[in-house]
């Protein structure tokens, strides 16, 4: 049986949000150097677009590592998958005749469309960036890469 409750929040989300304390973080929270991954060359076109608008504020933010490399792709292609969705319903329509019992349905395009916003949905609340989500944070002091590990400054870095 799995966690019961929601999942917890990355401690760099909750310093935005002004939510984050010392005595509740988790002790050993890995913290990853803020960095940008690599584009994955497999990516849909459109969804690479989509990466090379949303990275640079994930990092600007301090919410992106290397490690953030598949969650981050998994919400561009279906950021690439609901655009190639929209294009097939804008050109066809949203519902299609059934010669054989005379009625109307959605197209499948609709269904897939609706998952796909449903994934986007969830990857950005992940990543603290829905309007929902935004209204909790706070970035009048946006961390800086070498502020996201905090052993650099033990070791004079």
């Amino acid at each position: 049986m799995g966690k019961r409750g929601p999942a917890p929040k990355p401690s760099a989300l909750k310093l935005l949000q002004g939510t984050h304390r010392k005595d509740r973080a988790p002790a050993n929270e890995p913290t990853p150097e803020v960095k940008p991954p690599s584009c994955p060359s497999w990516l849909h076109r459109e969804a690479k677009r989509e990466w090379r608008r949303i990275v640079p504020e994930l990092v600007r933010l301090g919410l992106l590592a290397e490690v953030d490399r598949a969650a981050l792709a998994a919400y561009c292609q279906a950021y690439a998958t609901w655009w190639r969705m929209e294009r097939d319903i804008e050109e066809n329509g949203d519902v299609q005749f059934n010669a054989r019992s005379g009625l109307e349905s959605a197209r499948p395009q609709v269904a897939m469309r609706d998952k796909a916003l449903d994934t986007m949905r969830r990857f950005l609340v992940e990543f603290g960036l829905t309007p929902s989500s935004r209204t909790r944070v706070s970035a009048a002091e946006t961390p800086k890469a070498e502020d996201s590990n905090p052993f650099a400054r033990l070791a004079g870095g």
